[in-house]
């Protein structure tokens, strides 16, 4: 394939007429016809979307995104509501600093925007929470400004497009440049959608259905055969194993102690169980860590894997000793109706 054969006018508009029949229904989404009609997309909802997405499969998105929708259904809302509220409803979806910075980029939207999303990649990535690509998605998809929106299946879709062997992520800025060249004025937030789905639904990381791409006539990956060998991805390399403990602690109504955790690090500002610091090796006398000097007894192990490692929390339960007190950051709750990450919830359940 000639270094321009992709430039070609032809390239886009082939790839808009396809997602013009295919486009994926998604509930965040204005799709092509209703924009023909004149309705455009709510820069909340794709904001608010973009951000949920970020490393959660759409399936898993689609129904908690509703919920979200239903129960803050502007950004005003949004930003009149407590962060716990938030936090809690974000249970499951992991990386807890996002349903913070979720908060705090609609309050200050709210206070410093009157409500209104700004409109330019520039302006936006000045929000909490709202990085490069980020920005650059609701630019395009909110305000069809031209901006190059570029995720995994984007990826996907340009390594094969040029053939290009660098593995990523070093192979980005080449990605990048490649957009340029072809990313049309019009329609910006169309064809960047298009491109999602192509890579969702056909330029998929295994078994690539080309015979239906429309546009594997410029695709260099398709007219040499190495499709499925692209993209190249630099080794992983292993998660390391980290361990600690939690202690369940409960009073004489069933209920069991949480505290806050920190505002910083992971599961920031969510309800846990009391515990040990999460590390590779033991370090001390972990009990040192119990809310209180009572007859724990080991329940059982709690597992979660996080983008970085491993963990293991052995689980200890006991009932609380006479005279207990909790501390100023602890709370008793019902454990089956408190808010809690994954993690959390499993180590209650071994607690149970």
């Amino acid at each position: 394939m000639t270094r321009n054969s992709a430039k070609s006018p032809a390239f886009p508009q082939a790839l808009l007429r396809w997602y013009d029949a295919h486009a994926r229904d998604l509930p965040w989404r204005v799709g092509p016809k209703a924009r023909q009609a004149g309705a455009r997309p709510d820069p909340y909802a794709v904001w608010l979307s973009e951000i949920m997405l970020q490393q959660t499969t759409v399936a898993t998105v689609g129904p908690r995104y509703l919920d979200f929708l239903t129960r803050w259904p502007d950004v005003n809302a949004m930003a009149a509501a407590a962060q716990d509220d938030i936090l809690g409803e974000w249970a499951g979806l992991g990386y807890y600093a996002r349903a913070r910075n979720l908060h705090k980029c609609a309050v200050t939207v709210a206070s410093d925007h009157n409500g209104v999303f700004p409109d330019t990649e520039e302006s936006l990535r000045a929000l909490p929470g709202i990085g490069a690509y980020t920005a650059a998605a609701i630019a395009a998809i909110a305000f069809d400004r031209r901006a190059i929106v570029i995720d995994g299946n984007i990826e996907r879709v340009v390594t094969r497009l040029y053939a290009i062997e660098t593995p990523l992520p070093a192979a980005k800025p080449e990605i990048r440049e490649k957009l340029e060249a072809i990313w049309p004025a019009k329609r910006s937030g169309d064809f960047a959608q298009a491109l999602m789905d192509l890579g969702a639904g056909l330029c998929r990381p295994k078994a690539p259905m080309c015979l239906l791409c429309p546009i594997s006539s410029h695709c260099a990956a398709f007219k040499a055969g190495t499709q499925e060998q692209l993209p190249v991805k630099a080794a992983k390399k292993a998660k390391p194993n980290r361990i600690g403990a939690v202690f369940a602690l409960t009073n004489a109504k069933g209920e069991m102690l949480f505290e806050r955790r920190p505002e910083t690090g992971l599961l920031g500002g969510m309800l846990g169980l009391p515990g040990t610091d999460w590390k590779e090796r033991p370090n001390g006398d972990i009990f040192n860590a119990a809310p209180a000097d009572a007859d724990w007894e080991k329940t059982g192990e709690a597992t979660h894997t996080f983008t970085h490692f491993h963990l293991t929390l052995d689980v200890y339960a006991a009932p609380a000793p006479k005279g207990f007190r909790r501390a100023r950051d602890q709370q008793w709750l019902d454990p089956h109706e408190a808010r809690l990450p994954t993690v959390m919830k499993k180590a209650v359940g071994a607690a149970l």
